[in-house]
């Protein structure tokens, strides 16, 4: 790749690294490390077609689309339900409620890979129902299907603890 080329990926990358790693780990439903491994693994795929990426209208919204895919791909393979650790390591809590964080990571991990990763495109991502059933390759009533019972195993799941975390 050419210079002028390869400095205007770098940037992209820059640019959009810390999204895509926010987006994974809602996808893998906190699992940091395989996060950073979907995220590395989007940017390598970004990286190849770098040199057609200026036919792509978006190219923000196609690394997310590669992200997703990477994501369902690696939830297909027998070797996803491998974990490197079973508990999240200590770090400094963010702002926000890290209760309630811990308390929807959990509900996410719960659910299955293609209801996670509708729930995240469309109230995460706020993608529209077309959008996101583009990028899972999906129809839009398999969308709507899917964000109907995910949401409502997410209600299962959480019950009465979300109605204790929202009244704070």
């Amino acid at each position: 790749m050419r210079q002028p080329r390869a400095d205007e990926y770098a940037r992209f990358a820059a640019a959009r690294a810390g999204h895509l790693y926010r987006s994974a780990c809602l996808l893998t439903a906190g699992d940091t490390h395989l996060a950073e491994d979907l995220v590395q693994e989007t940017l390598g795929r970004i990286y190849v077609r770098w040199g057609r990426m200026s036919r792509v209208d978006n190219p923000a919204g196609y690394a997310q689309t590669v992200l997703t895919r990477a994501f369902l791909a690696h939830q297909r393979r027998r070797s996803s339900t491998e974990r490197a650790t079973g508990a999240i390591p200590d770090r400094a809590a963010a702002d926000g409620d890290l209760p309630l964080r811990l308390t929807l990571l959990q509900a996410l991990a719960r659910l299955p890979a293609k209801d996670r990763a509708v729930v995240v495109l469309r109230y995460w991502e706020d993608r529209s129902v077309e959008e996101t059933a583009d990028v899972m390759n999906a129809s839009s009533a398999a969308v709507r299907t899917r964000c109907t019972r995910a949401l409502g195993r997410l209600r299962e799941l959480l019950g009465e603890e979300l109605g204790e975390y929202a009244a704070r």
